[in-house]
């Protein structure tokens, strides 16, 4: 057996509390955050939107246009992460910040 027939090693996954680092550093100005979509936060209303944050693909859920939660992330490396509703509660990026993190996130999203 050599090193080429081992399969390759699975790329690891994203936790939620990676994710949810992206999003603060995009809170406090750490890293630029950009529309991905063609709707804005206000147009969509209700549904999914698209976010750049600094090369982090994030999909965030607008429920009749409130902050909801994360859909989806694709860090610049990859990995994934994914909104699973059978996750326990705290498991959603958005579910880690805290009250003024979730309005200025919120904020921050609906002036794109």
């Amino acid at each position: 057996m050599t090193l080429t027939d081992c399969p390759d090693e699975p790329t690891p996954v994203l936790t939620a509390r990676e994710v949810c680092q992206v999003l603060r550093d995009a809170i406090f100005g750490r890293r630029a955050m950009v529309r991905e979509c063609a709707q804005t936060w206000g147009e969509l209303y209700a549904g999914m939107f698209m976010a750049d944050i600094g090369g982090w693909s994030l999909t965030i859920f607008n429920d009749c246009d409130e902050l909801d939660y994360c859909g989806a992330c694709v860090s610049t490396d990859g990995r994934r992460w994914s909104f699973d509703s059978r996750d326990r509660y705290g498991t959603d990026p958005i579910a880690l910040l805290c009250t003024w993190e979730h309005q200025t996130l919120e904020n921050l999203l609906k002036s794109l």
